[in-house]
């Protein structure tokens, strides 16, 4: 990429849209060079740049040379009458860059670069990501698709839809299709099979997938079979898949922004349960444990979570009009939830099955112990060995553990709560964005 004089303030918008491959240099022949070079260098890390200048009265620092064998020398041959100034430039090199360009001149790969034979920017592949839940879903199906579409977005133009195809024809540019949801997704998958079967087809699976749907539903079965690979979301998830379909899965934890562990009191307990009100997600466990719970015991359940099951929403109200202790909360923003989150003791996590909770991750990023029904969904999240985990549906071994933390708060050694909160810290690091999106990206790139 050549940027001739007088292009010096474009710059930095120029390398935006044009991406220039890694390794190109970057001529721009004024006397301000280095107000050039810097924002450059600044917001595009990736390609090393080469400047040269007319006016040399200022020492201009170097970046380092490009690394795949080949050094480019400008200027191009259009400023070849510059020629008596590139010395200044060279002069200034590195000692590394001088032996780059002793080797390849010993192998006859010194070359001159032009505008002609510059390669031409790599175009990025468009993925699609269907997610059956979008922003207004507010779930966790949502916020991995929105944060997936984050990482991903730098090494591919991405989307966000609701179904495949999105528009008017199959053949809209479309490199890759990442679906989200075996059942709820079937029909996007079948209709990119159809239409592309050389093209990569990517699935992540549900819990209500992997424990509910790939055993009876047979949309859900035709997904998994048509599908390139397979993505789950925590370290028991591929157990759950018939063996010959194992060798195509891959773990993909989730990933959130870790949070500050907060000082909490130890006046009282505080918990919080966070799961829209409905049949897998067992709201029921924690209504139970409300009725076992006496007021005067320092104890309060906090529920957050919108009535998808009216019937579950009257029972929620009923349980608070009947105990002063639990407080059902309604649906609540993303980030407030993180809040409350955070500022909890204890995060109740109940859950008849589950893919990978988000809430799980956000729990443990935010030094929030978790105490969480034993299922397979959970355990891949948390661990075997964690010590917070009750039979599912049983509400009296849920509040004999929320007795035992409560009274650990009065002991030197924190009892039960120090312990569950050192095992969380232990998980943290699988949740770290750099891990999900490392391993995003490697599934990807073996794909093509």
């Amino acid at each position: 990429m050549d940027l001739g004089a007088g292009s010096c303030a474009q710059a930095p918008s120029l390398f935006a849209v044009l991406r220039p491959a890694a390794g190109e240099a970057v001529d721009i022949s004024v006397d301000d060079l280095r107000g050039a070079m810097n924002p450059l260098q600044q917001c595009h890390t990736g390609p090393p740049m080469l400047g040269l200048a007319l006016d040399f009265s200022a020492g201009l620092a170097l970046p380092p040379p490009a690394t795949d064998g080949l050094l480019r020398v400008w200027p191009a041959p259009s400023a070849a009458s510059q020629a008596s100034s590139c010395a200044g430039v060279c002069a200034r090199a590195s000692a590394r860059t001088t032996v780059q360009a002793q080797r390849a001149c010993s192998t006859g790969r010194l070359r001159s670069a032009t505008m002609s034979d510059t390669a031409a920017p790599m175009k990025k592949p468009s993925l699609c990501i269907v997610t059956p839940s979008l922003a207004d879903g507010n779930n966790g199906n949502w916020q991995t698709a929105r944060r997936w579409a984050r990482w991903l977005a730098g090494h591919h133009r991405v989307r966000l839809a609701k179904q495949w195809p999105d528009g008017p024809t199959v053949d809209d540019g479309t490199d890759i299709l990442l679906a989200l949801h075996a059942r709820r997704s079937a029909a996007s998958v079948a209709a990119w099979a159809q239409a592309h079967p050389g093209r990569p087809l990517v699935l992540a699976l549900t819990g209500t997938d992997l424990y509910r749907d790939i055993a009876t539903d047979a949309s859900a079965q035709q997904s998994l079979a048509l599908a390139h690979r397979l993505v789950v979301l925590q370290e028991q998830g591929p157990q759950a898949l018939p063996e010959a379909l194992r060798n195509k899965c891959q773990v993909v934890f989730q990933s959130s922004t870790a949070r500050h562990t907060l000082p909490k009191t130890h006046a009282h307990l505080r918990t919080v349960m966070v799961g829209h009100l409905r049949e897998e997600k067992s709201p029921q466990t924690l209504f139970e444990a409300a009725r076992l719970i006496q007021p005067g015991e320092g104890i309060y359940l906090d529920h957050v979570g919108q009535a998808l099951d009216p019937a579950l929403g009257d029972a929620a109200r009923q349980t608070q009009r009947d105990c002063l202790h639990y407080r059902w909360l309604g649906g609540q923003p993303h980030a407030a939830t993180r809040g409350r989150i955070q500022r909890a003791h204890l995060l109740v996590h109940p859950s008849r099955m589950e893919g990978g909770a988000h809430v799980i991750m956000e729990a443990v990023l935010g030094g929030t112990p978790v105490l969480a029904s034993r299922v397979p969904g959970n355990v891949g999240m948390l661990g075997s060995g964690h010590c917070g985990y009750f039979p599912f549906g049983d509400a009296a071994a849920l509040v004999a553990l929320l007795r035992a933390c409560r009274a650990g708060q009065t002991r030197p050694d924190g009892g039960l709560l120090a312990v569950l909160h050192a095992q969380s810290s232990a998980r943290a690091p699988l949740f770290e964005p750099e891990a999900e999106r490392d391993a995003l990206l490697a599934l990807l790139k073996a794909l093509r």
